[in-house]
């Protein structure tokens, strides 16, 4: 069975015999709720790529202490993938941020379509984004990332354009598109950006300034997925096809 992940500010400077505290919520839940106790072993990441692997020494309720039994540095996935995801509905939302967790999406990003219905406005935005943090966290310490997501606050379409401009190869999934999305030609490294639309779908203005940009309209094929789902079904499909999946 794979060993428990707990997140930590940082493990610069940790060597193989240190001991590295845990403090707060995370320490709590693990003490706690998780019922932690000495001896037992985990895994302790940065989100950055370094994986300590060690024992529990010591427990309270806000902290515990591991003493490293071994220290990993796991190079960065490549090619690295950017999920551009338009609000969904009610906690869609989330669901869309835990797969694309799961399956290995380096940053997502919220971003306001013309036909999302949620809006992100105020202190509401402010709780939406942390709520979209927390999924991301909670997924990728579940996922046994050595590499967390970034989840940067919510985007206007202009700044997804800048976004795909700099991207090696972008993508916008289109019910409409002729392309399918295994015709692509993917780089080996670098960034490879998927835009998924809101319920309503992409506006054709939407569609067009995007393509302007540079991506590519592409279809998964005859079905029509749920913006919370059609995410995660496309970078599988891309990921199949690179280094990362043995592609």
């Amino acid at each position: 069975m794979t060993l428990p992940q707990h997140l930590v500010p940082t493990l610069a400077g940790v060597v193989v015999g240190s001991e590295v505290s845990v403090e707060g919520d995370e320490a709590h839940h693990a003490v706690v709720v998780r019922r932690l106790r000495v001896g037992e072993s985990l895994l302790l990441t940065d989100g950055s790529g370094r994986v300590v692997t060690g024992e529990v020494t010591a427990t309270a309720k806000r902290t515990f202490s591991v003493v490293a039994r071994e220290v990993t540095d796991v190079p960065e996935p490549l090619p690295r993938i950017t999920a551009v995801q338009a609000l969904p509905k009610g906690e869609r939302g989330e669901l869309a941020v835990e797969v694309l967790t799961e399956i290995g999406a380096a940053r997502i990003v919220p971003w306001a379509a013309d036909r999302s219905v949620a809006v992100w406005k105020g202190e509401r935005a402010a709780k939406s984004h942390a709520k979209w943090q927390s999924t991301a966290r909670e997924a990728a310490k579940q996922a046994r990332r050595a590499w967390h997501p970034e989840v940067p606050p919510l985007e206007s379409t202009a700044e997804v354009l800048a976004r795909i401009s700099a991207a090696d190869v972008a993508v916008v999934l289109h019910e409409d598109a002729t392309e399918p999305i295994d015709a692509l030609a993917l780089p080996a490294d670098g960034e490879i950006l998927v835009v998924v639309g809101p319920e309503g779908g992409l506006t054709a203005d939407e569609v067009a300034q995007f393509v302007a940009a540079g991506a590519v309209a592409v279809r998964l094929g005859a079905e029509v997925l749920r913006t919370s789902t059609a995410g995660v079904a496309a970078v599988a499909a891309l990921l199949a096809r690179t280094p990362r999946w043995g592609g």
